[in-house]
Order: structure tokens, then C-alpha cells, then sequence
């Protein structure tokens, strides 16, 4: 008896084109590099962990899993997210500003996960986003694979040039805008309270979303608080607002929200429903119990205090760490320091990136930042996860680095 020889197998569909459109997280990649011990890094964007109050979390989760809600705890949940963890944070954003009821939220798996909702729900392939120049990164990834077109919005050192965001709408007809308006990622400025009221002008006038994320705000380490554009009266109607625990307790919860309007709202609910069905409950009802035994706030000022010391380190040896003519600007808060080498045809990060990684120091280059052409003498430096001590040895190395 024969048998007939194989057929020759045929390869399988290739990749989507949008996952070969959008590459991934150059800051992934570098600290996937520079994970030994001797490095100093300031390239990550990662809250000190030795800041994390471990106990009082614990406690919590403790609470939610040996107490009465300890099923309910390991059971699936509503896609819009718990109800005690909606009202608390419904409290916590009426008190700053925004009069807010749990029905207004819905609770995603980091607010990473809320910016992939909103885009879901929003951008069709072809359609065009705002963002600064320079913007979040994550923001370029999300944005990329929904298929849009990203538009870089003039900035200067104080943020969003409102005059030229109105005439990129009336160009351009975007779908949204995207801003990170206070203590912004990757520079560290804070749009002032003028220019807010000018951008939701412009968004009602024009027709627009504006997608706000506010990720760093409650790190504040001088200076007054500068209400949300979601707050002025334009905008109130056309303002997404996404939150997160990542900053202010720990990422390892993923946990954020976002706040809109109810028919756009519910459009996120369902994206949700589609990508993860809900956020752990138990997470949920551990963050709820957290806040209902805990000062947040007290905690979230003890740790704005530490990072404060470690900005001011950072300032310190910036003028013997980087060459004659850089520029940079004192963030207020955050977590970020954005600076820019002398625009002389010398300095490149990207191209300087691997003489830091052989000093054991690395940074982030600013080139990745931006939607259109890039600055290649900026780069990103985070202050917050190594101590004053590590900071003066690590610019030291990047001195060395930058050397021509």
C-alpha cells in the first residue's frame, strides 16, 4: 500500500497591518537593557517603589478577601465597575472641581486601557488625532493602531499653542485631541489656566473631542493647582477625563478611569466588554476598601515631598552634567525633566544613547515622542526612582557620555 506525499503546507495569514505599521516601546527596550543593578536609569517612567505603602494595601486586600465580600471578591464582575469603588472615586473627583456621579465613570485596567477604549470608540481608520509635540508615547501606540492619522500641535515651553491648535481643527478636521496637560509626559509642563480655557474655546467652536489625561496631577510640589479643561463650561460636554491609581498608590493594581459624557460613555463600556469583560474585582474592591481606611492624600503628599528632594538633586547637577547651551525647564510636579541639547549639528541622543548605556546611565531619546519631525537633541530624564545620591552619580556618567 502507498501513501500519497505530503502536501506542501501553505504559510499562514500574515500580521495585520497595523501591528507592522506600529513599533514597539523603544523605553521597553531600554530597560530590558539596562535592568542590571549597576545601572542608574532614568529612562523608566516608574513610581518609587520603596515609596509604596505595602502595608496599608495589604490590609486592604486582607480585608476584602477573609471578610464578607471574599466570594464576591473572586467573582466576575460589571463590566462599568464596582460600585463602592465608582462612588469613591465619583467623591474624589467632585472635590477637586468636577462635579462627578459613580454613573459618569467607568473604572478600566490602567488608564492605558481607557486610552484604547476612547480610540475604539472614536477613531475610524483615516481619521486624524491631535497630540503635543512632543506627546506621550503609549498615546502614538494606541493612536497607530486604530489607524489614524496623528498631528503634532505646536508647543512651547508652556504647553499647547492655542492659536495654532485652532488652525490645525479648521485644516485638518480631527476626531480629538489628545493632552497630558498637567506635568506632562515627556516634558514636565503644565498648561496654564488661560490657555485651558482657550482649548475647550476652541473645541467647542470647531466641533472636537478632547481626551484629557491626568496621570500626574496630584504630584504637585509647588505652586497652585490648575483646574482641568474639563471643568470650563465649553468643554464640559466634549471632555474625556482619564485617571489612574498607577502614580499615587502602585501600577501593579491597573487600575484607572476615565470619565465622559453617557453616550460616549456607554461606546466605552462595550469596547470593554469586547477586550476584558471587567477590571479584577478584587483589585476593585481592595482600592475601594483603601480608600475608605486610608488618607490618600496624606500618603500622596509624603511621596510628592520625597519626589520634590530628588527633582531638586536632579536640578542641581544638571549645569555640570550637560553641555554649555542646554535647556531645560523646573517641572512643578511630575515626574519627568525634559532637556535639549545645544542645536549645533553635533548632538544627537538617539546616536549618544548607546555611550551612556557603556557609562551604565541611560535616558530616554526625545526622537520617539513625536508624531511628526522629531527634535534630535531632547532627551527624557525621570527623577523619581533613584535617590539624590544615585542621581548626582548617574549624571556624572552622563557627562562622561556627552563628551564630544
Amino acid at each position: 500500500m502507498t501513501t500519497a506525499p505530503p502536501e506542501t503546507a501553505a504559510a499562514p495569514p500574515g500580521l495585520a497591518a497595523r501591528v507592522a505599521a506600529t513599533g514597539g516601546s523603544p523605553i521597553r527596550d531600554i530597560l530590558a537593557v539596562t535592568a542590571q543593578p549597576e545601572f542608574i536609569n532614568f529612562a523608566g517612567g516608574l513610581p518609587a517603589p520603596e515609596f509604596f505603602d505595602t502595608d496599608g494595601v495589604a490590609a486592604a486586600y486582607a480585608a476584602v478577601l477573609t471578610g464578607a465580600d471574599a466570594r464576591r471578591a473572586l467573582q466576575y464582575s460589571t463590566t462599568e465597575g464596582e460600585p463602592s469603588l465608582r462612588a469613591a472615586l465619583a467623591a474624589r473627583t467632585t472635590a477637586r472641581g468636577l462635579a462627578t456621579d459613580a454613573d459618569d465613570l467607568l473604572v478600566t485596567t490602567g488608564s492605558q486601557q481607557a486610552l484604547s477604549l476612547i480610540a475604539t470608540a472614536l477613531v475610524e481608520p483615516g481619521d486624524t488625532v491631535l497630540v503635543e509635540s512632543p506627546c506621550y508615547l503609549a498615546a502614538l501606540q494606541v493612536f497607530g493602531f486604530a489607524g489614524a492619522r496623528v498631528v503634532g500641535v505646536p508647543c512651547d515651553d508652556d504647553g499647547i499653542d492655542p492659536d495654532a491648535l485652532d488652525a490645525l481643527v479648521a485644516e485638518h478636521r480631527p476626531k480629538l485631541l489628545y493632552t497630558v496637560p498637567t506635568f506632562q509626559n515627556p516634558t514636565g509642563r503644565t498648561l496654564p489656566a488661560d490657555r485651558r480655557a482657550a482649548v475647550a474655546a476652541v473645541a467647542a467652536r470647531r466641533g472636537l473631542w478632547i481626551v484629557e489625561d491626568d496621570p500626574y496631577g496630584e504630584l504637585r510640589f509647588e505652586g497652585e493647582r490648575v483646574p482641568w479643561i474639563a471643568t470650563h463650561e465649553a468643554a464640559r460636554d466634549r471632555t474625556v477625563l482619564l485617571g489612574s491609581f498607577s502614580k499615587v498608590m502602585a501600577p501593579g493594581l491597573r487600575l484607572g478611569w476615565l470619565r465622559a459624557p453617557k453616550e460616549l460613555l456607554r461606546a466605552c463600556a462595550v469596547a470593554k466588554q469586547a477586550a476584558d469583560l471587567h477590571t479584577p474585582t478584587v483589585n476593585q474592591l481592595a482600592a475601594a476598601r483603601y480608600l475608605a481606611t486610608t488618607d490618600l492624600d496624606a500618603h500622596v503628599a509624603r511621596v510628592a515631598s520625597r519626589y520634590a528632594a530628588r527633582r531638586d538633586a536632579m536640578l542641581a547637577a544638571l549645569p555640570a552634567a550637560l553641555p554649555q547651551g542646554a535647556t531645560w525647564k523646573r517641572p512643578e510636579g511630575g515626574m519627568f525633566l525634559w532637556a535639549r541639547l545645544p542645536q549645533d549639528g553635533t548632538y544627537d541622543t538617539t546616536a549618544l544613547l548607546p555611550r551612556a548605556v557603556e557609562q551604565k546611565v541611560a535616558y530616554v531619546p526625545g526622537a520617539p515622542f513625536y508624531a511628526d519631525a522629531p527634535d534630535p537633541t531632547t532627551l527624557r530624564l525621570c527623577f523619581v526612582t533613584q535617590t539624590p545620591e544615585e542621581i548626582g552619580e548617574g549624571l556624572g556618567r552622563l557627562a562622561v557620555a556627552l563628551k564630544r
